[in-house]
């Protein structure tokens, strides 16, 4: 059995922590990058050319390491990640940057960790804590104040809320699933074979890729081409490499900075800032989930969560 000296937990969590900071660079220009193509490609058109390359990607990569098919018991968590994360987010998202601008797709999309806390207390049995409530409270009161910041009508920003919200949804249980699955395969197997998935649950929009890929100006098709190799093949198995090296809440606060990043990037790349309202909305989110991840815990029952994590760690490593 190997033993871990701090130097090498530090060690692991550095790495972690450049890995997750690699996957919010990445994940927040798919923002942007998804932005400018939507006009060129119908949402599940533009989900599956996305998928079709990182699957290509990540399928050449697996077969260089030699790592073969996940293990059964990985399954059930790659399936449900692949239908939910990269099915039904990436094609939410994409129908959702038709109608409001990245950075408040951005903002939105935020309340993730919120969803996971109301999941996991749901299906788990974690209760519901007053701070929770809390947050889940402030974050709707600021999704439906970006919902009503459009002075734009033909912008239906409503629905482009809406649809990030389920965009949201889709990753909080694509997570949930995910996580279980990593305690038994490698974070390129999961993340490949979820791609795998996301792509075979899109193929019904075939016809509509061909179509588009056909009238698309050439910037359009190297966005899509863009968002397979590093939104999707890089930022996606950079983080699942850091999601089975630390704990599930210590991965998610790194998400605050996502919309930050992308209002930036939207900003200097495509000339577009949220309103006022929309980014008082968008903060009210974060306040909501920063409220909702402060429930007091003891400490015996943070060692308890660590020394979990510990050993999941030690299992995947090789």
């Amino acid at each position: 059995m190997t033993v871990r000296t701090p130097a090498v937990r530090r060690a692991d969590e550095r790495r972690a922590v450049a890995a997750a900071g690699v996957t919010v660079l990445l994940w927040a220009s798919a923002f942007v990058v998804i932005r400018d193509t939507v006009p060129h490609f119908s949402p599940g058109a533009l989900a599956l050319g996305r998928l079709l390359v990182g699957a290509a990607i990540l399928g050449a990569f697996l077969a260089v390491r030699g790592e073969g098919l996940p293990p059964r018991a990985a399954w059930p968590g790659i399936l449900g990640s692949g239908l939910l994360w990269f099915g039904v987010y990436f094609v939410a998202l994409n129908w959702a940057e038709q109608r409001v601008d990245a950075g408040t797709a951005a903002l939105v999309m935020n309340i993730g960790p919120i969803l996971i806390a109301l999941l996991g207390a749901r299906l788990l049995g974690e209760g519901l804590p007053r701070r929770l409530l809390a947050g889940v409270a402030l974050a709707c009161a600021g999704a439906g104040l970006v919902g009503l910041a459009g002075a734009d009508e033909d912008r239906a920003p409503l629905l482009g809320v809406l649809l990030c919200l389920l965009a949201a949804v889709g990753c909080a249980t694509g997570v949930l699933a995910q996580k279980p699955a990593l305690g038994h395969a490698s974070a390129l197997q999961v993340t490949t074979f979820g791609c795998a998935v996301g792509a075979a649950a899109c193929l019904p929009f075939a016809g509509g890729l061909v179509h588009d890929l056909g009238a698309a100006p050439a910037r359009a098709v190297l966005g899509v081409i863009y968002l397979g190799v590093f939104p999707t093949a890089l930022a996606f198995s950079t983080w699942a490499y850091a999601l089975a090296r630390t704990t599930a809440g210590r991965m998610g606060a790194t998400t605050y900075l996502v919309p930050v990043v992308v209002v930036l990037m939207s900003w200097l790349f495509l000339g577009e800032v949220p309103t006022l309202t929309a980014l008082a909305g968008g903060a009210l989110c974060l306040v909501g989930v920063a409220v909702s991840r402060s429930t007091a815990r003891t400490t015996a029952v943070d060692n308890q969560v660590d020394d979990h994590e510990e050993e999941n760690r030690d299992g995947l490593r090789r």
